[in-house]
């Protein structure tokens, strides 16, 4: 059985600000920055004063349900994480740290795990957090009823959960699971009250019930939604470096879908932090130097170009080579980002420690790219520069959300377009809102897409590139965009997710990345990009290391 872990010292974060900024700042707005820019335990200042509403303006889509069982994408986890709390988390060296669970263990053979819950807990509603809140929560998730896909994933082995006692939990496995407690530290499988559950989904997608430091209080559609002050909340995670209610008196988090407007409220000083915010505006921020920058990528995969294997024509490795060979996405990238996001060659984000990459298979090569075209049968070309294989125009429908792509990544989706064109590929880009672009994935309409995912860990690999993917989980959704059906990697990531020996699953990891990568199944571009300003009032916002998201309940506005 394996020892209880315990709470580790935090160390600064990875939220940056530039030396010019610094340097145009005061002393007092260079304090307030500093402690801003941290994920560890909040510190007061002497300009720093408890109470106020604190503005949050996102541009992420807004979400259809504050459940963030239900269906499971970031814009929920931006906000669940203010109202809901999970059972672990991760400190800044991305160990698992304590949360609502104070220790646990796991048996040799893998299957069984046993968590002691905290006994002083209790929901917003009254009804006390305990075992069987856990045992009802996984089982919620894992209701087809719930239409879940993160949450639904990440508890997949978890066979029967079992109450021991009050405070003690017993997971029953149905296969080991060494992604177990990264999957438990996500926002999609944070413990909700089981009477808010019973409530049904309509209701409790309104006003989620939790243990968190906040309490959703009035949700207006396609407006704001409004947090108050859980003024009984003592909790957080391990590294928290304090206990006690928030200092805040409450949150308003607006949506306020374009990208200027959002900026330009955050210059007048109508909101205090906003995410997604532009590569433009950063730069223009960075030149002011009159706010503060949070830059904390994603982890998880990396941004990156799925080709769907599954079909014509990239059923075919040549044809995805030579389409990634035509491609040039460098200048793009230097171009259009304003140096606020640097390439990546991995399928993995570049806070994974085991991500592995290949420059070399990445290089731009037009010459190859025709080649290997002539060589699978696309020989023929039409007078717009088209090639075609039996009368057959190459053409790759590349559907493109609008809603989680900025205006720079889909102007790289048109470099990528105009280079691969070149080569004799026809990329036909559909901008769809959310919807559409799931209609399309669900129907299979799509031959290149581009699809973020957010998970703590490399398992996402399994989540992504496993033949199991393919099939769709509750919602719809199926991760497996590449459609990849390969026994081998299959395999490899089979048995990654149960080795518990950590050098052991690093190999595995890296094999199954050297296949992925070598059969042309994707193209990485940057890490899933997380940049939020903020005016240098606030103080005390921390980013977590789970999945970079901003947590309050030790944030100020200064008096």
């Amino acid at each position: 059985m394996a020892a209880p872990r315990s709470a580790r010292t935090p160390r600064s974060l990875r939220a940056r600000r530039s030396l010019r900024a610094v340097g145009a700042a005061s002393a007092g707005v260079l304090l307030a920055a500093l402690a801003a820019c941290t994920t560890g335990p909040a510190e007061s200042t002497s300009s720093a004063e408890a109470g106020g509403t604190l503005v949050y303006a996102s541009g992420d889509g807004e979400p259809t349900c504050l459940d963030p069982h239900v269906g499971g994408n970031y814009p929920q986890a931006l906000i669940a994480g203010q109202y809901l709390e999970s059972l672990v988390s991760l400190d800044d060296d991305r160990e698992v740290i304590p949360w609502l669970a104070t220790e646990w263990t796991v048996s040799d053979d893998g299957l069984t795990w046993d968590f002691t819950l905290r006994d002083d807990v209790e929901f917003t509603d009254g009804t006390p957090f305990d075992a069987e809140a856990v045992k009802v929560n996984v089982e919620h998730l894992q209701d087809p009823e719930t239409q879940s896909s993160t949450g639904y994933l990440a508890v997949g082995k978890v066979a029967e959960v079992e109450v021991v006692s009050d405070t003690v939990v017993r997971f029953h496995l149905s296969a080991p699971d060494s992604a177990l407690l990264e999957s438990l530290a996500q926002p999609w499988t944070a413990i909700q009250s089981p009477a808010g559950i019973a409530r049904g989904m309509e209701e409790n997608c309104q006003a989620p019930i939790g243990t968190g430091p906040f309490v959703v209080d009035e949700w207006v559609p396609q407006d704001h939604i409004s947090l108050v002050r859980n003024d009984d909340y003592t909790g957080g995670p391990a590294d928290r470096g304090r206990d006690g209610a928030a200092l805040l008196d409450g949150i308003e988090w607006r949506f306020i879908p374009d990208a200027a407007s959002r900026y330009a409220a955050l210059q007048a000083g109508e909101v205090d932090v906003i995410d997604n915010a532009q590569p433009d505006t950063l730069a223009q921020a960075e030149d002011t130097g009159t706010l503060v920058e949070i830059d904390a990528p994603r982890p998880g995969a990396s941004n990156r170009l799925e080709l769907n294997s599954g079909q014509a024509p990239f059923d075919d490795e040549r044809v995805r080579e030579a389409f990634i060979r035509a491609v040039d996405v460098n200048d793009g990238i230097d171009s259009l980002f304003f140096g606020t996001a640097q390439r990546s060659y991995s399928v993995l984000s570049s806070v994974e420690p085991t991500a592995y990459s290949d420059d070399a298979l990445f290089e731009t090569d037009l010459d190859a790219a025709n080649a290997l075209l002539d060589e699978a049968g696309w020989t023929e070309r039409g007078a717009d520069g088209v090639r075609s294989k039996a009368g057959v125009p190459l053409v790759v429908r590349f559907p493109v959300s609008t809603n989680q792509s900025i205006p720079a990544e889909q102007s790289l989706f048109e470099q990528v377009q105009a280079t691969a064109g070149a080569a004799g590929f026809d990329v036909r880009i559909e901008p769809l809102d959310l919807s559409g672009w799931y209609g399309a994935l669900f129907a299979n309409e799509y031959e290149v897409v581009s699809a973020p995912y957010t998970k703590i860990g490399p398992d996402v690999l399994r989540i992504l590139y496993h033949s199991d993917s393919i099939v769709p989980a509750p919602s719809g959704y199926f991760a497996n965009l590449a459609q990849l059906s390969d026994p081998e990697l299959d395999t490899l990531l089979t048995t990654a997710a149960s080795e518990s020996d950590a050098d052991a699953r690093a190999a595995l990891y890296l094999q199954a990345q050297e296949l992925i990568l070598g059969g042309f199944y994707a193209l990485p571009l940057y890490d899933q990009q997380n940049h939020f300003l903020h005016a240098p009032e606030v103080e005390g916002i921390r980013a977590m290391p789970t999945v970079s998201t901003l947590w309050f309940a030790d944030a100020t506005l200064a008096g």
